[in-house]
């Protein structure tokens, strides 16, 4: 089943969020599992809206998060506030 994931990074700026990416996912390709993917400036930090095949894939691609930001020398201001919750409908353009 479906599930989404919503994440706020504290203290996290848009410059950050790419360097922490580049390093993860250089070149963008959406990783095992990943339907959507969507991410933005929010109150304190920026946030996350994934939504994957299963909590298995998202736990695979969030297993490589940390190493990535440290590589980028990205430090987020506290842990990363994660959600998860089942998907009951997802409808795209």
């Amino acid at each position: 089943m479906a599930i989404g994931i919503r994440i706020k990074l504290p203290g996290i700026t848009q410059e950050e969020f790419d360097k922490g990416h580049d390093h993860i996912n250089p070149d963008r390709t959406p990783p095992n599992g990943l339907l959507f993917h969507s991410s933005g400036p929010i109150d304190g930090g920026w946030g996350i809206i994934d939504f994957w095949e299963s909590r298995a894939d998202f736990d695979a691609f969030a297993s490589r998060i940390p190493e990535g930001f440290s590589a980028a020398g990205v430090q987020p201001q506290g842990p990363p506030d994660v959600k998860e919750f089942p998907v009951h409908e997802m409808i795209s353009a």
